[in-house]
């Protein structure tokens, strides 16, 4: 069988399925560790804090110490610490029970969406004004989140249709649900206030009225979810298998799902959205198994994956306070920690990973032929629609002008008035049309490569490596210039690029494990930017959060300058190397065949969309969906060749940014939304119709 013909390795799975005999004292003996573990970490969280009671304070109080310590105890310490105890045990058990049912290893509340889901709901609420007791705003988000994590599993095929497809799935939801959720915050700053550290998961507790609320559901879910483990024991097995078995599989996975999304969304409801928990923990227990034969079997998998979680929130929080003192653990979110290492072993994952192959097709898909005089009108009407989108952003805003104010401002007679309005809106106008050209070259570029239909710029952690050094910037240099927030995003862009590239070569270069790194490098980075801003700025989240979205307020000619150079020298390289593109779209061996030196044109390519983007980002901030969406409507218009594909796609980018611009700034003038936040809003709905109509391709074989 030649190389050619031979079938894909098949990517690392789940096997949550009984391997080998159960051995009795090594289960026993790993739940004594994780148990000995959990009181260990139990007993130094208690002794840490704002107060300077340590731990002798707490030993007197067993020979009836003060009762200042008592009153700390109770109304500090011990809320804190069971929280951390109820949302691991919750996190830990939903992870290991979303894996199972999906066989896929980066299943989790976070990848599927539901704390995002959970976390939008809540924020809705609460931007109004209303205030829920602890159970009716569980209940909300578990709606939130249930409606998430089933858009989430019908788009990848429940999971099943490779990584990679959850990976971008969850990824473009939580996007979505990300932007509505941050445009709530910025909106109604005064109602949410505080609500931006709780979203990235805090256990500061004032005391036990939610947890004694949230506790029996958590209590009652887990309890469920070890009665099933016999039935995840034998889905494990197959669908096919489980069937003929007796198993009602559709019952089943619905049922272990919604049990699930409950867990998750109560500890949501708790502490906020506690990052990569339930990715983590099911991944650490799962590695003890060649130690302790049957680990898999779910009846032990998910306590231990439980026992896990606890250790890993109780464990983030101590180091936390360890390193940053006592009060960071009430400015600091807990799920900053947590996030930074399930970032770590996602990417881990990630390195070990090995392509999908069925799963995998070329991002062009089934096209009509279309004919010379078509594709020559595509271009004319995308053109025409760029022009006037570009005309509308001129006109629009919160001082509408006239075509007659434009023509007397071109020829330096208007008014101070005028000339202010229009020496002010033609730079936000320019960057808005350069950056969403540069973001939808950039897109076809990646999507080639990484011959993945759902890929975009914004995973190979460009965005968030430019929002991290943006950031930083704004936090330690508030005065800085708008120029120097600009370098330093380009330059942060670029340094997350190389080291994502890096982190994913292996022997070669694998698509599907640069996007999962590049997934990865994405969550740290916006771990990362959580904990610049709540911890030395976080009285000033609005700047942070409206350059994030994706802004164009306040651009200068010298910020529009970086993109249109880059678009004149890279976007003639990226059509000089159309031949190659065309063949990388196909697979990795026929490009070898016909003398493409692929890892090198890869790189090549790869580093072109980089400057690209990160000039974009310098530019405008984080706008998502521009490199996914632009690129899909051009093939869909003019098929796939890239000679075809990358002119309609820059002008169709261009119009999609000027007019989400547009509307920002003068749907709610003089207020504004940012940029970002509506192309995610436009962008998903296409998003996820790409999604639903490939669903059927990507389903696993029966």
């Amino acid at each position: 069988m030649t190389a050619l013909t031979a079938p894909p390795r098949p990517e690392p799975a789940v096997r949550p399925a009984p391997a080998g005999r159960l051995s009795a004292p090594r289960v026993a003996g790993a739940f004594i560790v994780a148990t000995a573990l959990l009181l260990v970490v139990a007993a130094v969280h208690l002794t840490q804090g704002t107060s300077s009671i340590g731990a002798l304070d707490l030993l007197r109080l067993l020979t009836g110490g003060d009762d200042e310590t008592a009153r700390v105890l109770v109304a500090s310490r011990l809320p804190r610490l069971l929280a951390g105890l109820a949302i691991g045990v919750a996190l830990g058990f939903a992870g290991a029970a979303l894996q199972s049912i999906a066989r896929n290893p980066l299943a989790s509340p976070d990848t599927l969406a539901v704390n995002a889901g959970a976390h939008l709901a809540i924020v809705s609420v609460a931007a109004f004004g209303i205030t829920l007791p602890a159970l009716p705003a569980g209940g909300l988000a578990f709606c939130g989140g249930l409606a998430a994590a089933g858009l989430v599993m019908a788009m990848s095929a429940g999971g099943q249709a490779g990584t990679t497809r959850l990976i971008l799935a969850g990824s473009a939801t939580a996007l979505a649900l990300g932007s509505v959720t941050t445009l709530l915050l910025l909106l109604f700053e005064q109602a949410t206030i505080g609500l931006f550290a709780w979203g990235n998961g805090s256990l500061v507790q004032s005391d036990l009225t939610a947890f004694t609320q949230l506790a029996p559901v958590i209590g009652a879910a887990v309890g469920a979810l070890m009665l099933l483990g016999h039935r995840l024991d034998i889905l494990a097995l197959g669908d096919d298998t489980a069937t003929v078995l007796g198993l009602d599989v559709r019952r089943t996975r619905l049922l272990v799902t919604v049990l699930a999304v409950l867990l998750s969304a109560a500890a949501v409801t708790l502490t906020g959205p506690v990052g990569f928990v339930g990715l983590c923990a099911p991944v650490i227990v799962r590695l003890l198994a060649p130690l302790v034969p049957g680990v898999h079997r779910h009846r032990v998998l998910l306590p231990l994956s439980g026992l896990a979680g606890v250790v890993i929130v109780l464990g983030s929080d101590v180091l936390l306070r360890a390193v940053m003192g006592g009060q960071a653990g009430v400015d600091i979110p807990t799920g900053v920690v947590t996030t930074l290492l399930g970032a770590a072993i996602l990417i881990w994952l990630a390195r070990r990973h090995r392509d999908a192959g069925p799963t995998r097709r070329p991002p062009g898909g089934p096209v009509a032929v279309r004919s010379a005089a078509f594709r020559r009108g595509v271009v004319a009407v995308a053109g025409t629609v760029t022009v006037a989108a570009v005309l509308l952003g001129m006109l629009a805003g919160d001082t509408w002008v006239l075509l007659g104010d434009i023509a007397n401002w071109l020829n330096g007679s208007t008014g101070p008035a005028y000339t202010f309005v229009l020496d002010q809106r033609w730079p936000r106008v320019a960057a808005a049309m350069l950056a969403g050209a540069a973001l939808a070259v950039a897109g076809t570029t990646v999507q080639a490569v990484c011959r993945n239909p759902l890929a975009e710029p914004g995973i190979l952690g460009i965005t968030a490596g430019a929002g991290l050094g943006a950031v930083s910037l704004l936090t330690f240099v508030p005065l800085a210039s708008v120029w120097a927030v600009s370098g330093v995003a380009g330059l942060g862009a670029m340094l997350a690029f190389a080291l994502v590239y890096g982190a994913a070569w292996r022997g070669g270069l694998s698509s599907d494990r640069l996007v999962l790194i590049g997934f990865g490098a994405w969550q740290g980075g916006l771990a990362m930017i959580t904990f610049l801003i709540v911890a030395f700025d976080p009285w000033n989240t609005g700047k942070a959060l409206t350059w994030l979205s994706g802004s164009t307020y306040g651009r200068t000619a010298t910020q529009v300058l970086p993109v249109a150079i880059a678009l004149l020298v890279l976007t003639p390289a990226v059509v000089a190397a159309r031949r190659e593109l065309d063949l990388m779209t196909l697979d990795d061996d026929t490009p070898r065949v016909l003398g493409v030196r692929l890892e090198r044109t890869r790189l090549v390519a790869l580093g072109a969309a980089a400057l690209l983007t990160s000039t974009a980002v310098s530019a405008v901030g984080v706008i998502g969906f521009v490199g996914l969406v632009g690129p899909h409507a051009a093939r869909a218009l003019v098929g796939g060749r890239h000679a075809r594909v990358l002119p309609v796609a820059a002008l169709i980018g261009a119009a999609l940014v000027s007019l989400a611009d547009t509307l920002g700034r003068t749907v709610i003038a003089p207020a504004q939304i940012p940029a970002g936040l509506v192309t995610a809003l436009i962008g998903t709905p296409y998003f996820v119709w790409l999604l639903w109509r490939s669903r059927a391709s990507a389903s696993p074989p029966r």
